[in-house]
């Protein structure tokens, strides 16, 4: 299939390490990189390491990646196009964009090999620090953060789409356990939904509308206790620093199971939601934090 018609090209200024993951067929190449959508996101000032408000609050963050510097070994593994099928978009799918951020590109007629066809996924998972990765364990609580930009192109769905996840390498349930969603009720109200996703009913921790958030930095926080009845806690605080969503979940669905939880950033998604939902887009993070509580 020939790539979407309306893509912008640009360069890319920040050099990075490669990273070639398990579950994709090609490494992530250098160069000139094309964008899922022709917006670039305006600069939003970062929060320096030590700087943040709220449950995310640290001194001594475990892991502040620099996309600059770090690129994308500070992810423990990449995940696009495990069938292989768009081999030359392979250097587009996850990218530094601006020496600051990092981009996540989907395209609508990407296909992931799970599901039998019917979802797709861009998603970086799992937090390396100076080529070590962390690990969330049970009875421990963890403090993450970061800043997202999300297009006015990434809409809430009828069907799952999370752009973040907790999952574990077991074999025995690997989850997804708190997920961050994005919703559709109807066809003029969509929102954005952190979940309880592995309990009975996959409950909601906190939501806000969608609208208002799009087209600008956010700030996320989660606060998470891992175990089989751990807990977690999410804010959300809007461009204008005012706090929309903050909520607080006990008895959470979070184990290890003898192995560890780490979370995964993205876009994965359903297609099986209406067609004009599916489209070319992407998804941009930045001043990601971690720390033990």
């Amino acid at each position: 299939m020939s790539q979407p018609t309306d893509r912008q090209r640009y360069t890319r200024r920040a050099v990075i390490g490669t990273l070639a993951a398990a579950t994709v067929g090609a490494p992530v190449l250098l160069g000139e990189m094309a964008s899922a959508a022709p917006r670039t996101a305006p600069a939003a000032e970062p929060i320096a390491p030590g700087l943040l408000a709220g449950p995310a609050a640290t001194t001594t963050p475990l892991w502040h990646p620099v996309p600059s510097k770090d690129g994308l070994n500070a992810f423990e593994g990449l995940e696009f196009d495990r069938v292989n099928k768009f081999p030359s978009r392979h250097s587009d799918y996850i990218i530094v964009e601006g020496g600051d951020h990092y981009r996540f590109n989907i395209w609508k007629n990407d296909r992931d090999s799970t599901g039998g066809g019917d979802r797709q996924r861009t998603e970086a998972k799992g937090m390396v620090q100076n080529g070590t990765a962390l690990k969330m364990l049970n009875g421990q609580t963890w403090n993450l953060s970061y800043q997202m930009y999300i297009p006015a192109t990434l809409h809430g769905t009828s069907r799952f789409t999370h752009i973040f996840q907790t999952k574990n390498p077991s074999s025995e349930d690997a989850g997804p356990f708190v997920t961050l969603d994005l919703t559709r009720e109807s066809s003029t109200s969509e929102t954005l939904r952190a979940r309880a996703y592995a309990n009975s009913g996959s409950p909601t921790i906190a939501s806000t509308p969608l609208g208002p958030l799009r087209d600008s930095w956010i700030t996320v926080q989660w606060t998470l206790t891992i175990g089989q009845s751990g807990s977690a806690r999410f804010v959300c605080i809007n461009s204008a620093g005012k706090t929309v969503a903050d909520g607080t979940k006990t008895g959470v669905v979070l184990p290890d199971h003898g192995s560890y939880i780490r979370p995964k950033w993205g876009i994965y998604r359903s297609i099986k939601s209406a067609s004009s939902d599916i489209l070319d887009t992407y998804l941009l993070f930045r001043n990601y934090q971690a720390s033990r509580a």
